[in-house]
């Protein structure tokens, strides 16, 4: 599935901006999976919902608000460190090391981030379980974006403005489509990750996002390939 990256589209590239989860990790580890029913099971408790309604809440928060997470603030109130310590108490063991992609990283010219909707301590916990945490600069997490997540566009120019980043010398690696309109329109590179083997139409690659095509300039189920692709023209 990977679509072969042309290394001299990347040559000038300073920053690299990456996604946490299904991004930097595989989508079929399944670790999100764990979050996931964490998240409904907060919903349940809060508001004394049977599993199956509050999983159904759960998902017309996240597509109404962003993430669950706002729309819990935004609707009940909710406090936010709560929510984000309990949703990330998982096993993170789930996960495999990868020293390939560890390397790809390390290799890569220039600054390195994480851009996650998730917390600090969630995104330390699994790149570190990947034994790449010590390749990256930064991480730019859920608080330091004001609680506000992608896609929010002022989201986004708070990152890049802290960390001086200009949006033509950077890449974005994203497994949601529609998470990658806005650094598009800011002039950085863009690449899709989706799960392995995932081998559909090119229409229904964004199914969930119909509206995002053009704004996808490299689609890969591999990002250790792909990275590696890269570097290995250096």
């Amino acid at each position: 599935m990977t679509t072969l990256p042309d290394p001299a589209r990347f040559a000038h590239v300073t920053d690299w901006v990456f996604d946490l989860d299904n991004t930097l990790y595989p989508h079929h580890s399944n670790l999100f999976s764990q979050i996931d029913v964490k998240m409904t099971a907060y919903v349940g408790e809060l508001l004394a919902l049977p599993r199956e309604e509050a999983r159904k809440l759960q998902k017309e928060l996240y597509r109404e608000y962003g993430t669950t997470l706002n729309g819990l603030m935004t609707r009940h109130g909710i406090d936010p460190d709560d929510f984000l310590e309990k949703v990330h108490d998982i096993d993170y063991s789930w996960l495999v090391p990868d020293p390939v992609l560890g390397t790809a990283i390390r290799q890569l010219p220039g600054r390195k981030f994480i851009f996650t909707n998730g917390d600090r301590r969630h995104a330390e916990r699994t790149a570190r379980q990947l034994g790449i945490l010590d390749h990256f600069d930064d991480i730019f997490d859920i608080v330091a974006a004001g609680l506000n997540p992608k896609p929010a566009r002022q989201t986004y120019e708070k990152f890049a403005e802290l960390h001086a980043v200009t949006g033509h010398n950077a890449v974005m690696f994203e497994d949601l489509a529609r998470n990658l309109a806005v650094p598009k329109s800011l002039g950085m590179t863009t690449v899709l990750v989706v799960p392995r083997n995932f081998e559909p139409t090119f229409s229904e690659i964004w199914e969930r996002d119909p509206a995002q095509e053009d704004d996808v300039d490299y689609v890969t189920d591999d990002l250790a390939e792909f990275l590696t692709g890269i570097v290995s023209s250096e």
